[in-house]
């Protein structure tokens, strides 16, 4: 039997899954598996996934809008979810922490949650699981960045300042297709400062679901490499949360990364959310992001558990079928190892300085 190909996945909603679970035992579920999603130990072990960023997502007030409903319409335009509240948002944040930092804990060495990139290498190495705590839309953090640098402290080393909505740092796309991601403002001022101090403290800053504007407001201020871990690639599905040419050349430029999102709404061409959606249109995505950004500059971002992806890949005991999709599709070995976690590799320990 061939050698599993380890695999960093650049985004997963696994934290908030056990988060908003109605189990006595979260931590069990996840080390234990058999508690439904994408992503657990067991099924992570068995599908190569080694290494990636565990995202916290607030999740938002009010009664949530049917996403995957909305999006198996030929077109649609889903409403922006309302704000959060700085506190709230706070707690959910802790809450999710603290889940990972147990799993941590009891997991008997088998995860490990890393600060850098040769942490994140040697776990990987010795067949274990690396864990990058993420935040995914920053409200959990206050005007003054105390909560920044206390969650820097405690191991935070990625964060995307929106969500697919506002925030006091800047603007999300909305879930729209057909649509440009030139759907509004781009950073605040608050924002600006917000990409200073990340930059500062060596914390990836994440681009994945800003608007274009916020991209490029990013571009001009940024020292570090820029990051998109869940985007793929407007030219081949038109959705606002895709990244343009010209996005992911500048991406390439700053031998950033732009991670491939496997929810079937933002890889098919009709834009549609529907399982039916065979391994080729990931690879037209893969294709077309190497073209633009360069081969040293796409990855995965698989958004597990945070989305529908297809069937013919189930969950991350299927990674071997899309590195097996890649090499049938002609990627080389050496390409193969870049595009699944050397590349994701290189842009965090470049960014985090280390």
């Amino acid at each position: 039997m061939p050698a599993i190909t380890p695999v960093f996945d650049g985004h997963n909603d696994t934290l908030l899954r056990l988060h908003l679970s109605k189990s006595a035992d979260p931590v069990g579920d996840f080390l234990n598996g058999g508690a439904g999603g994408h992503i657990d130990l067991p099924r992570a072990i068995e599908g190569g996934l080694r290494a990636g960023l565990f995202a916290i997502f607030i999740p938002s007030p009010g009664k949530p809008a049917d996403v995957d409903e909305i999006m198996s319409r030929p077109t649609y335009d889903a409403p922006l979810p309302e704000r959060c509240a700085q506190e709230a948002a706070l707690g959910h944040t802790l809450a999710m922490a603290a889940i990972l930092f147990r799993i941590e804990a009891a997991s008997n060495g088998k995860v490990k949650v890393c600060r850098t990139a040769a942490e994140i290498a040697a776990t990987a190495a010795a067949g274990n699981l690396a864990a990058v705590l993420h935040i995914e839309g920053a409200e959990a953090i206050d005007p003054d960045f105390n909560a920044l640098d206390v969650l820097y402290r405690a191991g935070l080393r990625s964060l995307g300042p929106v969500w697919s909505r506002p925030n006091i740092f800047g603007h999300g796309v909305p879930f729209r297709f057909p649509s440009t991601p030139d759907t509004g403002p781009g950073l605040t001022d608050l924002g600006r400062e917000l990409v200073r101090r990340c930059n500062a403290l060596g914390i990836a800053f994440d681009l994945s679901h800003i608007t274009e504007r916020g991209f490029w407001d990013t571009a001009g201020l940024s020292t570090a490499p820029l990051v998109a871990s869940h985007s793929n690639a407007h030219a081949v599905t038109p959705h606002a949360r895709n990244l343009t040419d010209e996005q992911l050349a500048a991406i390439g430029e700053t031998k950033g990364i732009a991670g491939l999102n496997y929810a079937t709404a933002f890889l098919r061409p009709d834009g549609q959310m529907r399982p039916d959606t065979p391994f080729e249109m990931m690879l037209r995505h893969i294709d077309h992001m190497v073209d633009k950004a360069g081969i040293d500059s796409v990855g995965l971002g698989s958004d597990f558990d945070g989305a529908m992806v297809p069937a013919d890949l189930g969950d991350a005991r299927g990674l071997p079928k899309l590195v097996e999709a890649m090499r049938a599709h002609g990627y080389s070995g050496e390409e193969i190892d870049k595009l699944c976690f050397g590349n994701w590799l290189r842009v965090l320990g470049e960014t985090w300085n280390g």
